[in-house]
């Protein structure tokens, strides 16, 4: 059975893949005229294509064929989380996310944060990725770090739910979510959001809900909500 290869390429008209696809395709994988490849847009369509040229850090191709591809989910899913102390649980988190499907994935700057910066860069090609993979037709948007006061007091669309471990009278995240419909999770930093967070964010909106009785790390947290969006939201 032939093997497909799938590329990312978001500029399909320019008739020529990036210097890192390129090198990649025919320095690692030895691809050559007349070969084909599959090219993903991020924007929901597969093209298959036949190599034109390969040389060195370039590689040419022609468009044989573009199909679009449905969505597997309904309503736009975000997720916002704060990131860890240690970054390479938000590239797993990032990578197993983009495998199971969401459309955006944010950075939280929370009081008890550990971490205010993330290279994005980093998590763009990780995201790419996980997307190659596992044929995904959409890339997700990956959004800077963001205040936490800020990114709660602008619209969201859809329903916004906070996730904390705070005692309470919590409904669970899937009995509250709306199939088909836009849905913001928020997850906390290690040391969970704090009480004025939790307030501030209810004041705005922003549902508190629970995602079970055990008490879960951040990447863990947020990569359940990330499924349980999608089970509510996946198309038949």
């Amino acid at each position: 059975m032939k093997e497909e290869r799938f590329f990312y390429q978001p500029d399909i008209g320019s008739g020529e893949l990036s210097r890192d696809e390129a090198s990649h395709a025919v320095r690692v994988l030895r691809l050559k005229e007349g070969d084909e490849l599959w090219l993903m847009d991020g924007k929901g369509r597969f093209h298959r294509a036949e190599i034109t040229l390969a040389s060195n850090h370039r590689c040419a191709y022609r468009i044989v064929e573009t199909l679009e591809q449905e969505r597997a989910w309904e309503g736009r899913l975000h997720l916002a989380v704060a990131p860890t102390k240690l970054i390479d649980r938000m590239e797993w988190l990032a990578e197993k996310a983009t495998e199971i499907g969401l459309d955006e994935l944010s950075f939280l700057d929370c009081q008890f944060s550990e971490r205010r910066i993330v290279k994005t860069e980093r998590i763009e090609k990780i995201v790419v990725s996980a997307m190659k993979q596992s044929h995904k037709a959409w890339k997700p948007v990956v959004s800077n770090v963001e205040r936490f006061k800020d990114f709660i007091t602008r619209q969201h669309p859809g329903g916004k739910y906070i996730c904390h471990c705070y005692e309470g009278d919590k409904p669970y995240l899937l009995d509250v979510l709306k199939p088909g419909a836009d849905a913001t999770v928020l997850i906390g930093p290690e040391g969970d959001f704090s009480i004025e967070e939790v307030r501030m964010a209810e004041a705005n909106g922003w549902q508190a809900v629970s995602l079970g009785r055990s008490r879960l790390r951040t990447e863990t947290a947020a990569l359940v909500a990330v499924h349980l969006m999608q089970i509510k939201n996946q198309t038949i």
